[in-house]
């Protein structure tokens, strides 16, 4: 009987459960200032991490980005380095190579300068004998022209040798065609063959070559041809 009487019948069990489900639908009491802001705070701070995880991710995105340029502000410096030490060497050898044409330029020049002063002490050296006679030659007494005409002749004689072995050529020009890059025509002579129009018919200087090059032109005397109408135009 004692356990029948504290049991409580179904019906009074349902209602029970119906009476705490409308006490939780219907609205409690007004919330408290304090409540208001512990819920704000927690609405902040669901907010503040939602953007923490963009702004986290946008700073490791710009370390990324520092460190590729770091990395390649040190590539550039280590490049420019290089280029510089390069660019030294060439400077560097640039200096020797000048100096090197210096020295050849100075070494040719003194070396030219020697042959030139050898060449003509040589030249001297050959020069005085005949120097010599030629002073003999009017130290000789007497008034016998013919041996006075026949040492100079002898002098002349020995004088071209050496000048001939240097490499001196006297022009032949008797005959010749004239030639402007060899001689000089200072007077003309009428003919009246036209085959003898701008024959050499008389030299007047000589003119020699050195070493098969002009060394001065010869004077000479030209002669033109002159038709039945008079001189001949130009």
């Amino acid at each position: 009987m004692l356990e029948e009487e504290k049991q409580t019948p179904p019906a009074l069990q349902d209602n029970r459960f119906a009476g705490e489900a409308v006490s939780e639908d219907k609205p409690g009491k007004p919330k408290t200032e304090d409540e208001k802001l512990d819920v704000d705070k927690d609405k902040d701070t669901d907010t503040d991490k939602q953007e923490t995880v963009p702004d986290e991710e946008n700073a490791k995105s710009r370390d990324g980005d520092r460190q590729e340029a770091l990395s390649e502000v040190e590539r550039l410096k280590e490049e420019l380095a290089r280029e510089q030490a390069r660019a030294e060497e060439y400077y560097q050898r640039m200096i020797r190579l000048q100096a090197d044409f210096e020295n050849f330029r100075r070494r040719t020049r003194q070396e030219k300068e020697q042959w030139f002063r050898q060449a003509v002490e040589e030249l001297l050296g050959e020069l005085l004998p005949v120097l010599d006679n030629f002073e003999r030659a009017l130290q000789v007494p007497g008034n016998d022209l013919n041996n006075f005409v026949s040492g100079v002749d002898m002098i002349k004689r020995q004088l071209w040798d050496i000048l001939d072995k240097q490499g001196l050529q006297r022009m032949q020009c008797e005959n010749e065609e004239f030639d402007p890059n060899k001689h000089e025509a200072v007077s003309y002579e009428e003919t009246d063959s036209p085959g003898e129009d701008q024959k050499i018919v008389a030299e007047l200087r000589p003119g020699y070559y050195f070493r098969d090059k002009v060394l001065r032109p010869a004077m000479v005397k030209v002669a033109k041809f002159v038709g039945e109408g008079g001189r001949k135009d130009g």
